[in-house]
């Protein structure tokens, strides 16, 4: 049964949105003391969602159940892709980092044919 209920880090998609969360988190330890209750941990919620929702659809086991999931992680999705560039302009984020995220954001935005 354990196996199963991780079967859903075998999907692309869910290593992308992983790889973006961890990448989020790393980027936003940079950010100011003042925002850790605002756009910091708002951008990490909504990262998480991405993956989370991924992994609750694919448990869930049926096709509508997961699609509705997926349909929910592409709205976290653009919630991310604003914050990252709210962030940006904030100069939170260099522009390395902002590149770098982007870069992901579009790698993930692939799978969905976003």
């Amino acid at each position: 049964m354990e196996k199963e209920l991780k079967a859903f880090r075998k999907l692309i998609v869910w290593q992308r949105a992983h790889e973006l969360t961890l990448l989020i988190y790393k980027a936003s330890e940079k950010f100011p003391k003042h925002e850790m209750f605002g756009l910091t941990s708002q951008i990490r919620r909504a990262t998480v969602s991405i993956e989370s929702n991924i992994a609750e659809g694919y448990a869930l086991g049926t096709a509508p159940n997961y699609l509705r999931h997926l349909n929910i992680s592409v709205g976290s999705l653009a919630e991310v892709e604003c914050q990252i560039e709210v962030s940006h302009d904030l100069n939170y984020l260099n522009d390395k980092d902002y590149n770098q995220l982007i870069e992901f954001h579009v790698k993930l935005a692939t799978c969905y044919n976003v």
